[in-house]
């Protein structure tokens, strides 16, 4: 089976090809550029240098949110075209998820975190020694109130996600269990885990049709917010 994976949820943007269970081909990119100039021409040079043919494809997985409102709303403009155009469904990965299964195999729980301001981060709680196993479904939540969570775990946990930076002050003051930090190469979105555990979900009959997809933004965008506070 052949999946496009794409991952706009956050400053990341990620483009990846697996085939089965081979890696053919990842672009990544971390570094100034909106999604809006990067996506469709990175999608466009993966397909060529990996010599793919877009109707070769049986599907596209994405991060499906939390994350980014525009980084989302790009992604998902992206993948409704292509689903469209080509006629293949689409398989919404929640970004928390797809984060955690960068940590395939790791003991302990693996603890994503991406800032959504104001002390708020979008998070969940997983163990992924074999499949992806929900302690924790994504939600948005306080960093305090996050770590309370964890210590009433008990468990070692691996942080990883674009607040690791933001927060990590905290995280260090107020942690009870053993902590670490996962490495450049796995803490922030990989479009090959999207891809990867897409396959999973597609197998378990979680997809849908294109034209059916939407994000999971899980709160209102701060324009919303504003509007709301003025009614």
């Amino acid at each position: 089976m052949k999946i496009l994976g794409i991952d706009s949820s956050g400053m990341v943007a990620s483009v990846a090809i697996v085939l089965d269970d081979i890696l053919i081909a990842e672009y990544t990119m971390n570094h100034k550029r909106t999604h809006s100039e990067t996506l469709l021409p990175m999608i466009d040079e993966i397909v060529k240098t990996s010599e793919t043919k877009l109707e070769d494809l049986d599907a596209i997985a994405v991060a499906a949110g939390p994350g980014s409102f525009t980084g989302l709303r790009i992604g998902a403009a992206t993948v409704k075209g292509l689903g469209l155009a080509l006629g293949i469904p689409v398989i919404p990965v929640k970004t928390c998820e797809g984060l955690a299964f960068n940590m395939w195999g790791t003991e302990g729980l693996i603890c994503p975190i991406m800032d959504a301001r104001r002390n708020q981060v979008y998070t969940g709680l997983y163990k992924v020694l074999g499949n992806v196993e929900v302690v924790m479904d994504q939600t948005p939540m306080d960093i305090h109130e996050l770590i309370e969570r964890i210590n009433e775990e008990g468990q070692a946990v691996t942080f990883l996600g674009d607040g690791v930076p933001i927060y990590e002050d905290i995280i260090g003051k107020e942690i009870n269990v053993p902590c670490k930090f996962a490495p450049a190469s796995m803490n922030r979105q990989r479009a090959a885990s999207i891809a990867t555990y897409g396959e999973i979900l597609y197998k378990d009959k979680n997809y849908v049709e294109a034209d059916d997809f939407a994000p999971e933004y899980l709160r209102k965008s701060q324009a919303e917010r504003v509007r709301d506070e003025k009614v």
